[in-house]
């Protein structure tokens, strides 16, 4: 039995896993809409906090059709221009086979063999190492690679790459990525309105005198102070779900490169290669899970980490796929070529001189 299988022994749990942790988003927006209502109770009639809270319990109760009815909206949209959204953040754009025939071939071989549907191609011009896949539905899924990595990388180490981000799509895991990001735009935005525009405690504040915070203990500015705890941990939690999210699936994601090009020595050439140079400092932070490496300028570790570690990568393929790890070349910028001149061959500062009667 072929090795990478040994990975693919965790799918139905990480599968399970990203299940119920996208169900957390769900509890998270009902948070979100009890911290509004929090919000909008303290700034209306005087009342102590245990009065405010279960007004704001009401409202819940009330409105939540019309929150999830705003927030279905969004997805609505999001599922009709993510793509568009995701090639303006990355700078993604579409390469024809007359610009790109060795990438084209190499895809296109990939997935003849496996019986794989094609996605499109995209390029993004810049002079790092990376690579990422999305789309949500069949016939919408795109792979986009960076010019760099087209140049340094081998046939065979780009066939794994495309073989990485192949193996994100069979898994829906790109599907589970956009619904990620969307969903988290929503509290991105949320604490953005919240903290950004009305700058609480330091300029907006619900207006009350010191007789009203006498009377009621000051329960209009303790419930707004939980709402925006509220608001600072839901965006926090949803971040954290959608960065677990991609560091569960790359290892497998990983492993599905193997069992597609039966090369793990590619696949670890490659993450070696791409860890050297694998830095787009103008990426947006909400797309760089997205990534098959961090493109992120000073990656983190540990539960803010968006990837796991290279090495820990590596030592999977190694155990389970019995891939060997040879230490990669030093990445290296490619010789600049001359400009061209106007003068004819032979002549110039540098030519050889001219012989004379004698030879």
């Amino acid at each position: 039995m072929f090795k990478a299988y040994g990975l693919y022994s965790h799918i139905q749990a990480n599968r399970m896993r990203s299940v119920f942790l996208l169900g957390g988003f769900v509890v998270l927006l009902i948070a979100l809409m009890f911290s509004f209502a929090l919000i909008f109770e303290a700034m209306g009639p005087d009342a102590p906090l245990d009065v405010i809270v279960a007004r704001a319990i009401l409202d819940v109760k009330q409105g939540w059709p019309f929150a999830f009815g705003a927030a279905g909206l969004w997805f609505c949209i999001a599922f009709l221009f993510h793509q568009n959204m995701i090639d303006y953040a990355t700078g993604s754009a579409g390469i024809e086979r007359a610009q790109a025939p060795r990438l084209y071939n190499l895809l296109e071989n990939l997935c003849i063999s496996r019986g794989i549907p094609i996605p499109r191609l995209k390029i993004i011009e810049d002079g790092a190492l990376n690579a990422f896949a999305s789309g949500l539905r069949e016939g919408n899924y795109s792979i986009s690679v960076t010019r760099a990595l087209l140049d340094h990388l081998t046939d065979a180490e780009i066939e794994a790459v495309l073989g990485h981000e192949l193996t994100h799509i069979r898994n829906r895991d790109t599907q589970m990525m956009v619904i990620a990001t969307i969903f988290a735009g929503i509290f991105a935005f949320a604490a953005d309105l919240t903290f950004r525009n009305w700058n609480f405690p330091f300029g907006f504040s619900p207006r009350r005198d010191d007789s009203r915070e006498d009377r009621n203990g000051g329960g209009a500015f303790i419930a707004i102070v939980i709402a925006l705890a509220i608001i600072a941990l839901s965006f926090g939690v949803s971040v954290l779900i959608r960065f677990a999210l991609s560091r569960s699936r790359e290892y497998l994601a990983d492993a599905g490169s193997v069992e597609l090009t039966k090369n793990p020595d590619a696949m670890i050439s490659a993450l070696r290669k791409i860890s050297q140079n694998a830095t787009i400092p103008a990426m947006p932070s909400r797309m760089q899970a997205f990534f098959i490496e961090s493109p992120a300028l000073l990656p983190e570790s540990g539960w803010l980490a968006t990837h796991p570690p290279i090495e820990a990568r590596i030592a999977a393929l190694v155990e389970f796929a019995g891939g060997r790890d040879e230490p990669a070349q030093a990445y290296v910028e490619p010789p600049q070529e001359p400009p061209p001149s106007f003068l004819p061959p032979g002549v110039g500062p540098n030519a050889p001189p001219p012989p004379g009667p004698w030879g």
